[in-house]
């Protein structure tokens, strides 16, 4: 893969090469994406939609331009079906304010599992508050992977949605959610599945998938920060109301009523972020001139060269070894006593060598509560690594075990 299209990986770090193993948290962006924010402000910078003077009118049409190349990215149905917000938790937010508003009452239920991330959880905590509604959890099985029959136990009457992660930012294994939506659907519930870890990895269709609701964040697929998108069906759409006011979201105002806009612009109040729009579609543009499936096929192997050298280590542990992975690794290292080193120790050790990695609960406390540990060390990679960056992780990480135990 092409490592020089990304300038940051020349950087050093405590005057060793950089190895960049944190690519679940952030991925690093190519020129070409950096070249699209400078472009977007130095030559056509204006505020989309009902302009009528050039700039604008470039503007629009390269942030719809943006909006349909994302439908195509994930297979939706039409770019009405795209809405743009700042990101994978911006988008948990608005549906749980939105589809909660609309259709979850008193006694009602949301269903998550034990694996998701804090803005899998806390926005439906939040709803459950505000309307008497129950969080209920799907439980994980010896192997960590989800219990499938106990979430068919879990799903009745009451049920109104399921929101569950298609692949666990701790753990990197790939959930079940083609069985899960099967499941759901067949006693009528609605499935919103956070992608933010899988629509970087794997190739994502969401008719074939059939979900109602997907979510994601450019950051993570080597585009810009403070961009994300929510996927919805159009018929849900279409009934579900607009969680903000303002501009762009309305059709007429008055102080008698106010009438909204079509989809996708009544959820999308205010100037939206149509530079960063611009640079993730350029993104996209490449990371597809590559191809997604050979994007897909490389990580896979670099993830299981990753944990098979770390399986090898007589005093790490790895969590769901063995298991389907995309992207990401997370383990913990023990003393020969059986103490735990802490993640924290571990981490600042691999980054006076060079090597970023994430340490701690990665915003995913209830999975790490049920692991029994403070935190974890999590290595996730991501097109631009290679088995050489690995060779040198492990390597630091001996290091790093010597001077600890």
């Amino acid at each position: 893969m092409r490592r020089e299209d990304f300038p940051i990986l020349n950087e050093k770090v405590h005057e060793r090469a950089l190895v960049y193993l944190d690519n679940a948290a952030t991925t690093q962006k190519p020129q070409v994406v950096i070249d699209a924010i400078v472009e977007a402000y130095s030559h056509w910078n204006a505020n989309v939609h009902r302009g009528v003077h050039h700039l604008s009118q470039v503007a629009t049409q390269k942030h719809e331009e943006a909006r349909e190349k994302v439908a195509q990215l994930i297979h939706a149905q039409s770019s009405e079906e795209i809405i743009f917000t700042k990101g994978t938790t911006d988008s948990l937010n608005m549906l749980a304010r939105s589809f909660g508003e609309a259709m979850v009452n008193d006694g009602d239920e949301i269903i998550v599992s034990q694996l998701e991330h804090h803005s899998n959880i806390v926005p439906w905590q939040m709803l459950c508050e505000r309307k008497g509604a129950v969080l209920k959890v799907i439980p994980l099985r010896d192997d960590l992977t989800l219990d499938v029959e106990a979430f068919k136990g879990l799903l009745s009457e009451k049920t109104r949605l399921v929101s569950v992660a298609h692949v666990s930012n701790v753990l990197g294994i790939i959930n079940p959610v083609e069985e899960i939506i099967r499941l759901a659907h067949e006693k009528g519930v609605a499935v919103c599945v956070d992608g933010a870890q899988s629509v970087p990895h794997l190739a994502m269709d969401v008719q074939q998938l059939d979900c109602d609701f997907l979510v994601f964040s450019a950051h993570k697929m080597y585009g810009p920060t403070g961009l994300g998108v929510l996927y919805g069906k159009k018929e849900w759409l279409d009934k579900l109301p607009p969680v903000e006011g303002g501009g762009e979201m309305i059709e007429h105002v008055s102080f008698e009523k106010t009438t909204y806009n079509v989809l996708p612009y009544k959820f999308e109040a205010g100037t939206p972020n149509y530079v960063g729009s611009y640079a993730f579609s350029k993104a996209i543009d490449y990371v597809q001139a590559i191809g997604l499936e050979e994007v897909a096929k490389y990580e896979h192997e670099l993830a299981v060269y990753l944990e098979e050298q770390l399986v090898l280590l007589s005093n790490v542990r790895v969590y769901a070894a063995g298991q389907e992975k995309a992207g990401a690794v997370s383990f913990n290292v023990y003393k020969a006593d059986g103490g735990l080193i802490h993640p924290f120790d571990v981490g600042v050790l691999l980054d006076r060598q060079g090597v970023a990695v994430r340490t701690g609960h990665h915003c995913a406390e209830p999975l790490i509560d049920y692991l029994g540990v403070p935190g974890t060390v999590r290595a996730s990679v991501g097109l631009y690594n290679t088995k050489e960056d690995v060779d040198v992780f492990v390597a630091a990480l001996k290091k790093a075990i010597m001077m600890l135990e």
